[in-house]
């Protein structure tokens, strides 16, 4: 768990404090989420598989969460890129975290996992 912690302890402010709020956000959306430390990133997942994590953008120096089976979703603010799979959703750090939208994608996420469309 201290590399996990120390991910997040090594972030500069404001970012810090959004991943901290974003694993919050995260985790309180069902008891069944974990947070594990994969690739050097935060995971969180559900019943033992990946679903969504946390990572800056490199090229545009913005914190995301990223969604692994983002293919499955059609929202305008989820950016795929070059990915095949995923979708991720930038935020502003000098803004608030749209707390509603983060809600729903987690949500909408889960529910794949929950409905069988991706195996648990």
């Amino acid at each position: 768990m201290k590399q996990l912690d120390d991910f997040y302890l090594k972030q500069e402010e404001p970012v810090k404090g959004m991943f901290f709020a974003l694993k919050e956000i995260i985790l309180k959306q069902d008891s069944e989420i974990t947070h594990v430390l994969k690739y050097g990133m935060p995971f969180f997942c559900y019943k033992g598989k990946m679903f969504c994590y946390l990572w800056t953008h490199k090229k545009h120096k913005q914190p995301y969460i990223g969604i692994v089976e983002g293919k499955y979703f059609d929202e305008s603010f989820l950016l795929q890129e070059a990915r095949s799979r995923m979708k991720i959703m930038l935020f502003n750090p000098d803004e608030d975290l749209p707390l509603e939208q983060i809600e729903k994608v987690i949500e909408k996420a889960l529910d794949l996992y929950k409905s069988g469309i991706v195996k648990v």
